[in-house]
């Protein structure tokens, strides 16, 4: 089913949605996560200083580093675990989320607006590809057991705090999640532990 027709199919809210946060043991940072039948997406906080150590090593300048890292930045891990249950591919357009600050409502900033950003700004080919390849891509279709992950960016200022619409279709559906109050990362130096 394409994702036009889908567009035109029920929402489904699931009861069997699990929202939850924490601490993800791998980053040791906040995460924000949705479980459901069939789905699952992770938000794990990034730092700034994370995001510019990783773009300046693929060339970028540090004016469009800070333009990144000031973005508020996660890392997104998103799974289709519908292999387990009752298999089902499942689809999804980052223009269709929703990120909602306060009253005001907007969309993410999508590897397409970036695009057109580092085009007027010239950053050099191979960081703009380096680039894309670290961003969720803003559409994606995933058969049962696959995965992906990427940086996801929101572009709000540090120390921010959100709510996001996550909306995917699977099993002949629109579903949709809401993950509340999601915290961007303040741009605070941390010093490196040294063993």
């Amino acid at each position: 089913m394409v994702l036009a027709e889908l567009a035109a199919a029920q929402t489904t809210i699931s009861t069997q949605t699990a929202i939850s946060t924490g601490v993800d043991a791998d980053a040791g940072l906040p995460f924000w996560e949705i479980r459901e039948s069939g789905m699952s997406l992770r938000l794990v906080q990034r730092l700034p200083d994370q995001t510019r150590a990783f773009f300046l090593a693929r060339g970028f300048a540090r004016a469009d580093v800070d333009l990144i890292a000031q973005g508020c930045v996660f890392q997104t891990i998103f799974k289709n675990t519908s292999q387990t249950d009752k298999p089902s591919v499942l689809e999804y357009n980052l223009r269709d989320w929703k990120v909602q600050v306060a009253d005001a409502v907007r969309g993410l900033k999508t590897r397409e607006d970036w695009a057109a950003q580092w085009a007027a700004r010239g950053v050099p080919q191979p960081a703009k590809i380096a680039f894309e390849w670290a961003l969720l891509p803003t559409r994606q279709v995933y058969n049962p057991g696959d995965y992906n992950w990427g940086m996801s960016v929101f572009d709000l200022p540090p120390d921010s705090h959100f709510d996001l619409e996550v909306i995917w279709q699977q099993y002949g559906s629109r579903h949709t999640a809401v993950l509340k109050n999601i915290h961007c990362a303040p741009d605070v130096s941390v010093e490196a532990e040294l063993p």
